[in-house]
């Protein structure tokens, strides 16, 4: 994938700085365990696919346990000159939110200046994916966000009830809630997407694919 044109450089060369110190720290790894694969997930997520509310952490899950340097924060400045500051969460755990079981082998790989993909593979969940995982939290910050996909023909409703019902399949505990905060989502999207024509969204064309996990 391509990131959104809104992406700041300032952002992108940041996150750039913080797989690359990754990427490193695997330099000497088994062949055969190379390259890691990383999902971003979360508000990094968000802001490569749409531009619009810098996200200071990121949200990541790697296809290997690896044994993470200690310095993942980077500051910067932004276009504006503005102080900012991201780095790596390093407490984000993608079991406790809604995920669907081909979410990472769905993400788009996106290229990062000055990153070795012989060593790391970077990959983004999907936009609809993206969706589907803040139906848990499901906070007013959420609910935004999962407009913001819709205003820009990023998410569709009836792919992401779909997406959700096929993921829901996987959990167990407070289900019913999370069918209502589907439920309640899918009227945002609705109510926030663009009047139709032109181009579908990519994720709301795109096909289930395999079952294996990472």
């Amino acid at each position: 994938m391509k990131p959104d044109r809104r992406v700041s450089r300032e952002y992108l060369e940041a996150l750039a700085e913080i797989v690359g110190r990754i990427a490193r720290s695997l330099e000497g790894a088994p062949a055969d365990a190379l390259p890691v694969r990383m999902f971003v997930a979360g508000g990094a997520a968000l802001y490569l696919h749409t531009g619009v509310r810098v996200s200071e952490d990121i949200d990541a899950a790697f296809s290997r346990r690896l044994a993470l340097v200690d310095d993942l924060s980077v500051s910067y400045r932004d276009a504006d000159g503005r102080a900012r500051i991201l780095y790596l969460d390093r407490n984000y755990n993608d079991t406790l939110g809604l995920l669907h079981e081909d979410a990472y082998d769905d993400a788009d790989p996106v290229a990062l200046p000055g990153v070795d993909t012989r060593l790391i593979d970077v990959r983004v969940l999907s936009p609809l994916d993206v969706a589907v995982s803040k139906l848990s939290r499901f906070s007013e910050q959420d609910r935004r966000d999962i407009e913001q996909l819709a205003s820009g023909r990023r998410i569709e409703s009836k792919p992401l009830r779909r997406r959700a019902v096929e993921a829901l399949a996987g959990y167990v505990g407070d289900i019913e809630t999370l069918k209502g905060n589907m439920d309640i989502a899918c009227r945002l999207v609705d109510a926030a997407a663009p009047p139709r024509g032109g181009r579908g969204t990519r994720a709301a064309s795109k096909t289930t694919r395999g079952r294996r996990r990472v």
